[in-house]
């Protein structure tokens, strides 16, 4: 049986609306809450030294394919720089008819994760959608550290409206992000609610600007 991607429609513009800063900052409490630590960056360049400054030298560092990390710089660095010991370029090394199990326990347990979120609610749940779910498991467990760099047209009231965001708006973007590239498209197969976080081991850097879908 062959799958065939469905494609969504336009993305819904009311999930591009900029969040105001008070309820960046009652967010940012709704997060502090339920276990995660919380930063309100000044701005997209403030967040990538945020989490520059989280990382040790030499750290194993794994990237989710997101577009907030490549608007503000972080993937290039990270990946790149030489400051750093990155999963991502080890992975691409690796064939996945052959290798593919050491490839999954590659990515599954880095000492630190760094990513986004596709939305956060105004009482401090995270939603994340996810193609593969390549990153869901590294985000909800075995990451030895977590950071999420999230803009604050994100912030949505509830996780209904989150997981209406996540189909109305970031699966029509990354379905045209794809096609641009070559690719048929994109699917959303599955989605992470991170309610509650025990030992602030995930990091949220809150920023108001518009970043990612």
């Amino acid at each position: 049986m062959t799958f065939t991607l469905p494609q969504p429609g336009t993305a819904n513009p009311d999930f591009a609306q900029p969040a105001d800063a008070e309820r960046l900052e009652r967010t940012a409490e709704a997060l502090r809450q339920r276990g995660f630590q919380v930063t309100i960056a000044d701005s997209g360049d403030q967040a990538r030294q945020l989490v520059l400054d989280a990382l040790p030298e030499g750290a194993e560092v794994h990237t989710g394919l997101s577009e907030t990390l490549q608007q503000i710089g972080l993937t290039d660095v990270l990946e790149n720089s030489g400051r750093y010991d990155p999963v991502r370029p080890r992975l691409k090394q690796l064939d996945r008819e052959t290798q593919g199990r050491e490839m999954r326990k590659l990515g599954a347990a880095p000492d630190y994760v760094i990513g986004s979120a596709a939305a956060i609610t105004d009482d401090g749940q995270v939603v994340v959608g996810s193609g593969s779910g390549s990153q869901l498991g590294a985000y909800a467990y075995a990451g030895g550290h977590v950071i999420l760099v999230v803009g604050h047209q994100k912030l949505v009231r509830d996780v209904a409206e989150g997981l209406e965001r996540l189909q109305q708006y970031s699966l029509a973007r990354e379905w045209d992000r794809m096609q641009a590239a070559g690719f048929p498209g994109t699917v959303l197969a599955k989605t992470l609610i991170i309610s509650y976080e025990p030992g602030a081991r995930i990091s949220v850097i809150l920023v108001p600007e518009t970043l990612g879908f």
